[in-house]
């Protein structure tokens, strides 16, 4: 007989991780099917938590405990050269980016799901998938498990995506790309740091816990993926590109990838959906993957929790249509990066640091370029006729009653506030006074504005009902 949940998660990865969480506080009976064994990875695969990502995490309750757990605090982040993002402006309570190994956010983020009641399924590998009358089976190595929904968060090799014949175009853009968590006898001045040259690039960053991350990549030096990593490899691309490799030593773990632009074309097959890696895959420049991830996660989990509550079914088709075009954004803007890296021309190589350099002296630039990274400039498409509000992401802000919007946010809740005003595409709210227009503002349990209008009771309930389903 087929074991039976609301919604299966194939992928104990931050993605699943966070997904299921939210499914589970929001009172939905959820299932992860995870092929690996228990034991959370040592490997700081991703390593980079932006601040949107912060703010998602605020949401939930984590971000104290994942600060608790160690990383380092960046309010700068250097391309190339002396170019420079500077976050410290950004309009949020984490004007930073958080370098902490990919464990600490999975072991956060597991602690939760498991305090919420998330049925762990360690060991069980997917492989099929069949469809009939509006329900799912998934089928494993274990036996069946039968839903209402799937979500495959299973990475970039996902069967997910397999079992329902989602195809997943793109290219292999660079080979041989050496990640290595190391110790280092001379750090550098600059911090993160990145550099190319002679037709090598490297990455280097502080994990605030005695070890760096070294991302590098030599042109001359390209090796198949399970080739085993010498140190020496990532000494030599690092002195061809940095003139220096910083005294590394203490290697606490090594190894090789290859860099992948791929999206799947949809990220929906009936109940089936696609998430994080499972859906799209990009360069490690930015710091970008598991950070969108996440955010896919946190679109999608409110919208089958409410459409199991009750909500419009037609909910559910707004996660490709907010998330896609997100995905797709940052495969060029991460693409873009690489290839700048990896440019072998001295000419270029020459004149890059100092032109994103004065690029970024421009107001605008800088705005739109720590927003994009960030996540913080991120925003929805509106229907036409909706408020210009809708989509637009909702910042932080106190409430009348002394707490915080995002606290209010917890569980999969929305917020109802009385007052809002809006100034240079921006939003905020003063809950304790009411605003001169009487507009009503609803804010998404993933911190996006879903509603705002004159404040008609009718309209503010109709919207509830097909977003929020019955509580």
């Amino acid at each position: 007989m087929s074991q039976q949940a609301e919604v299966i998660v194939v992928g104990a990865g931050p993605t699943g991780l966070l997904l299921a969480g939210d499914l589970a506080e929001a009172g939905v009976n959820v299932t992860v099917l995870e092929k690996r064994g228990a034991e959370i990875s040592n490997l700081s695969r991703a390593f980079a938590v932006h601040a949107r990502t912060l703010e998602a995490l605020d949401v939930r309750g984590l971000t104290d405990r994942l600060f608790a757990l160690g990383g380092n605090k960046l309010d700068e982040l250097f391309l190339f050269g002396k170019a420079a993002l500077s976050l410290k402006h950004l309009d949020t309570r984490f004007p930073c980016v958080l370098m902490t190994p990919q464990y600490h956010v999975e072991r956060v983020l597991r602690e939760r799901a498991e305090r919420a009641g998330v049925a762990f399924h360690y060991g069980c590998k997917v492989t099929g998938i069949d469809q009939a009358d509006g329900r799912a089976t998934v089928r494993t190595e274990e036996g069946d498990f039968t839903t209402a929904y799937v979500v495959g968060a299973d990475g970039v090799h996902s069967a997910v995506r397999e079992a329902v014949g989602i195809p997943f175009p793109g290219e292999a853009v660079l080979k041989s790309i050496m990640l290595a968590d190391v110790k280092l006898a001379e750090p550098p001045a600059r911090n993160p740091l990145t550099a190319g040259a002679d037709g090598a690039f490297c990455f280097v960053a502080d994990f605030g816990d005695g070890y760096w991350r070294v991302i590098a990549w030599n042109a001359a030096d390209q090796q198949p993926d399970d080739a085993p990593v010498d140190l020496e490899e990532i000494r030599t691309a690092m002195k061809l590109s940095l003139g220096t490799d910083l005294g590394m030593h203490d290697a606490r773990w090594a190894s090789r990838f290859h860099s992948d632009e791929r999206q799947a074309p949809t990220y929906r097959a009936g109940s089936v959906f696609l998430a994080g890696d499972a859906a799209h895959c990009h360069s490690p420049a930015g710091g970008q993957g598991m950070n969108t991830g996440l955010q896919d996660a946190a679109n999608l989990s409110w919208k089958l929790a409410a459409v199991l509550r009750g909500a419009d079914p037609a909910l559910l088709d707004t996660y490709e249509a907010e998330r896609h075009p997100v995905g797709e954004q940052v495969l060029r803007s991460s693409g873009a990066l690489v290839r700048v890296a990896a440019n072998r021309s001295r000419v270029a190589q020459a004149v890059r640091g100092v032109a994103i350099g004065t690029a970024l002296r421009l107001k605008t630039v800088m705005r739109k370029a720590t927003g994009m990274i960030s996540g913080i400039a991120i925003h929805y498409p509106h229907a036409h006729g909706e408020h210009h509000l809708v989509g637009k992401r909702a910042k932080d802000i106190d409430l009348a009653d002394g707490t915080r919007l995002y606290e209010s946010l917890h569980c999969g809740r929305f917020a109802v506030l009385d007052s809002a005003e809006a100034y240079d595409g921006a939003f905020t709210a003063n809950a304790a006074s009411a605003h001169p227009s009487g507009e009503v503002v609803i804010v998404r349990p993933d911190a996006y504005i879903g509603w705002a209008g004159p404040d008609d009771p009718a309209a503010i309930r109709a919207y509830l009902e097909s977003h929020a389903g019955k509580s």
